[in-house]
Formats: C-alpha cells, sequence, structure tokens
C-alpha cells in the first residue's frame, strides 16, 4: 500500500475508534510495529491524534464557537440552506439539527406550516414570531458553543415522533464516508434524528469534505440527499451514485 494511502487510512481508523493500541494498528494494517510508529508520528505532527500510553487517540481540540462558525462561508450556507428548503412542504414534521448551515433555513421556511423538532437554539428563537412554525425543542442542557441542547440519556422525544425529513450539519465527511460531529455530547441525537426520520438531508460546504470531527453519528450511506455548494470529488460523487444518495449543487438560481 502507498504510504500516503496508510497514513489517510491510519487517521480515519483512529478517528472511528477514538484510542487504538499500536498492536492493533499493525495487527489492521498489516505493517511492522516500527512502520506504525513513524506514520503515527507524522500525524501527530500534524495535530490531528496524540499519543497515549500503549497507543493513540483522537487529539480532543477545542470546539469552534458557533459565532465563530456562523461568520464563514455565509453565502454558501445561504445557498445550501434555501436549496434544502425547497424540499420541505406544508404540513411536513421536521428535524432541524444544530449548526450554522441549518440555521440559515429558517428564512426560506417561515411561511409554511410545519411541526419543526430542534436542538438548534438560535432556530428556535428565530422561529418565534412565526406562528404557523410548531416549535418542539429537545431540551436538555445548553451546549453553549454549539447553541444546542444536548442530552445525557436516551432521547424518548426523538424517538416517539414519526418525522419525515431530518435536515443534518456535519463537522467533516471522512475519506472513509463517515459523518462526523466535533461534540461528542450532541452525537446521540443526530443518530437518533437520522434513525427516526424517513429522508435524510445532509447539509454541508464544499470545505466539509475529506474533514473529521471527533465523533462519527452516522454512516454517509444512510443519507438520502447530499446538499453542497461544489461538486465533490470523484470518489465521493461515485459512492453516492453507488448508495443512491442524491447529489445537489446549491446555486444562485434557486
Amino acid at each position: 500500500m502507498i504510504k500516503t494511502k496508510r497514513i489517510q487510512q491510519i487517521e480515519d481508523y483512529v478517528f472511528e475508534h477514538q484510542t487504538v493500541s499500536l498492536d492493533e494498528l499493525v495487527k489492521v494494517f498489516d505493517v511492522s510495529k516500527n512502520t506504525i510508529r513513524r506514520d503515527i508520528q507524522e500525524l501527530v505532527e500534524l495535530g490531528e491524534i496524540k499519543k497515549v500510553y500503549g497507543g493513540v487517540a483522537v487529539n480532543d481540540t477545542t470546539l469552534v464557537s458557533f459565532s465563530d462558525r456562523k461568520s464563514r462561508n455565509q453565502k454558501q450556507k445561504e445557498l445550501i440552506a434555501k436549496s434544502a428548503a425547497t424540499y420541505v412542504e406544508d404540513g411536513d414534521v421536521i428535524f432541524i439539527d444544530s449548526g450554522t448551515t441549518t440555521l440559515e433555513m429558517i428564512e426560506f421556511i417561515k411561511v409554511k406550516n410545519l411541526t419543526i423538532i430542534t436542538n438548534n437554539l438560535d432556530f428556535i428563537l428565530n422561529a418565534r414570531p412565526y406562528e404557523n412554525l410548531n416549535v418542539i425543542s429537545t431540551g436538555g442542557v445548553l451546549e453553549r458553543k454549539t447553541n444546542s441542547f444536548v442530552s445525557f440519556k436516551k432521547n424518548d422525544l426523538l424517538k416517539s415522533y414519526n418525522i419525515n425529513k431530518a435536515f443534518m450539519a456535519s463537522t467533516g465527511i471522512s475519506s472513509s464516508y463517515n459523518v462526523t460531529n466535533a461534540s461528542p455530547l450532541e452525537s446521540e441525537i443526530k443518530q437518533t434524528a437520522v434513525e427516526r426520520s424517513s429522508k435524510v438531508f445532509l447539509l454541508v460546504d464544499h470545505g466539509k469534505f475529506g474533514k473529521y470531527g471527533l465523533m462519527t453519528y452516522c454512516g454517509l450511506d444512510e443519507i438520502d440527499y447530499l446538499i453542497t455548494d461544489k461538486i465533490p470529488s470523484e470518489d465521493y460523487q461515485e459512492y453516492a451514485k453507488k448508495n443512491e444518495i442524491q447529489l445537489v449543487i446549491a446555486d444562485e438560481s434557486i
């Protein structure tokens, strides 16, 4: 296996399993321990993972604040949100995920009659003036870094509703086709929303492809619609086609 490809796969493996021993990596990738040590050192120098006793683990980086994330790629986020909103119909029961891109959907669905389940605090506040939007909060503990509600217990509220469509956000889609998130506290809510929804829409800008968050909350093959602002690389296109994921490229003509 080419070294650069192996290192990428090692990184994917560590992110999926959070903590991995050197012996396990030697066995999985069928190389010597010295080779694994050299590969790991390169990843450590990049800041993605850290060494722990007997192995390696994901580097626990601080979450970027909600306000900082909101200011990035604003035009692209609006286009993606506008495109996603075209799939929302009167009478739908939808889930709106935490995230700066999903937040932008409020401007494009505010005139529709909807039931909206969300853990997105800013979405709840922005939806307040519109009586046609029946907003249900997931409740729980406020995660200030992401302006979202999280829960440490099984989310029975989500499990009791039949959700037509879930509009999800992500920190990044890994090269092993996992949909990831930076906050461990949000992962259970995200997983449940994906499981309970008839159709799942993932809203990500082009910079999220090939990137990783701390936690994986679902596989890309669990997504029905992938909405982004630029055509992704050929491997993602092929994966989408193979798994019957509708790839939607948002543009200003919408």
